[in-house]
């Protein structure tokens, strides 16, 4: 097993496909497709890639750490009680444990994630 792992961020394989769940939906009709490409440490860290059509979720993290790097795409995240945060291509940013707040996509975005429960 190799300690290196590419993270490809177009890929041939099928994704898994999903939308809103109805209790986190705000606004819009958005759709979600997960490449899942690495699980580590017994199941606690995730990596992949990661695309959302436009529309508002409810985001809440839980106890879930999560790294994102924006490929394409524009969203705006609002955390509960603070002021919005736009982020676009090129730009990366955390969601640490007990994010709570508003997942806004304006354009059709598309991140590599990592995660760590």
């Amino acid at each position: 097993m190799s300690l290196l792992k590419t993270i490809d961020t177009d890929p041939s394989f099928a994704p898994r496909q999903s939308v809103a769940h109805p209790d986190r939906l705000i606004s819009g009709d958005p759709s979600f497709k997960t490449w899942a490409q690495d699980v580590a440490r017994e199941e606690m860290i995730h990596t992949g890639v990661w695309e959302a059509t436009p529309g508002e979720t409810r985001s809440i993290k839980g106890e879930t750490f999560e790294f994102c790097h924006i490929l394409s795409g524009v969203v705006e995240l609002s955390p509960e009680g603070g002021a919005p945060v736009v982020y676009k291509a090129g730009d990366s940013f955390v969601m640490k444990p007990g994010f709570v707040g508003v997942w806004k996509t304006i354009e059709t975005v598309r991140k590599i994630y990592v995660t760590v429960m």
